[in-house]
């Protein structure tokens, strides 16, 4: 079990600070956390819920960086950066809300025909790339909460793949979604300057 009572902070040079647990290396300390702790009730403000702390999630791994940290690769091969990772996720959201629920014909905010992966490809070490894609991400999510807020009932479907689809499937889907690349924003962040957990 990691030493509680003594953490090591961040030390300099080549050699790596020993992993223990501290508040200095988190995000925020529990009384100050901005997401939940569930307690939820019913369906609909459960899913809710635990999808809003999951975005927030993403913003906390990305607080304090600048755009050369956003852009930063993880490892070779993989071209996945938590910039890559807000841009992708703006398209995730936009994707389900916007063209399966909506029924919108937007175009992809980064993707192409002609470059699939364009939301971790352009991710480069810009201040506007990065504004941008923030702008865009709470943009889309702004349209998701919209159009959740005035959904009669989580049975309302959209059509993905010829089939119909249910508001209360794409909720969990996004869930999954997020939590997911949370993940790979865990080790990201960590690679950056220490800073792990939550």
């Amino acid at each position: 079990m990691a030493d509680t009572t003594h953490p090591q902070p961040p030390q300099s040079g080549n050699t790596p600070p020993e992993r223990s647990f501290g508040w200095w290396d988190m995000f925020v300390h529990p009384d100050d956390d901005p997401r939940s702790d569930g307690g939820f009730v019913g369906e609909r403000d459960t899913l809710v819920g635990y999808l809003r702390d999951q975005r927030l999630t993403l913003e906390m791994k990305c607080a304090g960086l600048d755009a050369e940290a956003m852009a930063r690769r993880s490892v070779e091969p993989s071209n996945m950066s938590l910039l890559g990772l807000v841009r992708h996720l703006a398209g995730v959201e936009q994707a389900w809300f916007r063209k399966v629920l909506a029924g919108q014909d937007a175009p992809r905010h980064y993707r192409s025909d002609g470059d699939p992966n364009g939301d971790f490809n352009g991710a480069v070490p810009d201040q506007k790339v990065v504004e941008d894609a923030w702008d865009t991400w709470r943009s889309e999510v702004a349209f998701a909460e919209r159009f959740v807020d005035e959904a009669r009932d989580l049975d309302i479907t959209g059509t993905h793949d010829d089939e119909p689809i249910a508001l209360r499937e794409v909720l969990v889907h996004l869930i999954e979604e997020y939590a997911r690349h949370n993940g790979h924003a865990d080790f990201l962040r960590e690679r950056i300057d220490g800073r792990v957990g939550q």
